[in-house]
């Protein structure tokens, strides 16, 4: 039987780098949630991704994501990534 564990990843990126980030982390897989956070550590969204869901499913997250990059300057991208052991 095998335990899932996660693990949390921090990027700092500016807001340019913001959606490309992203995108580049959900490729990559096994993320079970991707939070910004702005310089003060306030959160200005929270994602949690199933398993599956790509695609379409995540274009209003993405939208909203591309918006938070035009107003920010820089912030921290965390990652809940799953681990199976």
């Amino acid at each position: 039987m095998s335990e899932e564990k996660l693990r949390t990843e921090e990027f700092k990126v500016n807001g340019e780098q913001l959606l490309e980030k992203i995108k580049e982390l959900i490729a990559e897989g096994n993320i079970r949630r991707v939070r910004i956070l702005n310089d003060d550590d306030r959160t200005l969204i929270d994602i949690p991704l199933t398993v599956g869901v790509v695609g379409v499913l995540l274009l209003p997250q993405l939208a909203a994501i591309g918006a938070i990059a035009a107003l920010v300057g820089k912030c921290t991208i965390l990652v809940d990534r799953q681990e199976t052991e």
